[in-house]
């Protein structure tokens, strides 16, 4: 064994592991592609809300019985002191249908995401006094919700695609100039 040879080996044991290591790494980070990584992460969050919203309705604006009397009977606000039952529960039941269809349709376009990322953390928070057991799921919701509040809705959706129509900036807060390109 030549001395040069001799010492890379024995100077760096782990060479070829690391070597794997780093492709593989490469490798992951092609597979998620952060456009790619948005766009799901704003189907995954909107598919709960859509799927809830559409059972609320019987027609066009027209609520279902059972989600108002799911209001009226069932859904309590668990708050120190209580549980509570919602004030107004036509117009609770009015305002989460529509809220979990519009929203949950504005994050699949990626129009007005974060803004529709927002208004899903809020209901994600009155769900989770509603049924304060099913936290696991919630979180999940909510940490979807900041992500794409955070990094926005990325390359595939209307935001982007509108701000690029009108020649708007990136988006004001992006974590380095690179990531700019992936958030709009």
């Amino acid at each position: 064994m030549t001395k040069t040879l001799e010492t890379s080996v024995v100077g760096r044991p782990f060479a070829p592991v690391i070597a794997f290591l780093e492709k593989a790494s490469w490798l992951v980070q092609m597979i998620a592609q952060p456009s790619l990584v948005q766009l799901i992460l704003r189907i995954g969050l909107a598919v709960p809300f859509w799927r809830s919203g559409i059972l609320k309705w019987d027609g066009f604006l027209q609520l279902s019985d059972t989600a108002v009397e799911l209001f009226t009977d069932e859904f309590m606000l668990h708050l120190p002191g209580g549980p509570y039952p919602y004030p107004a529960p036509a117009v609770m039941a009015f305002l989460s249908g529509s809220g979990e269809v519009v929203f949950s349709t504005l994050l699949v376009l990626g129009l007005a995401t974060r803004f529709a990322a927002t208004g899903l953390l809020v209901m994600t928070a009155i769900v989770e006094l509603t049924v304060p057991d099913g936290w696991p799921v919630h979180i999940t919701w909510a940490a979807m919700a900041l992500g794409i509040m955070a990094w926005g809705p990325g390359r595939l959706s209307l935001d982007y695609l509108i701000r690029r129509v009108f020649g708007l900036e990136a988006p004001f807060r992006t974590t380095s100039s690179a990531e700019s390109d992936h958030s709009a």
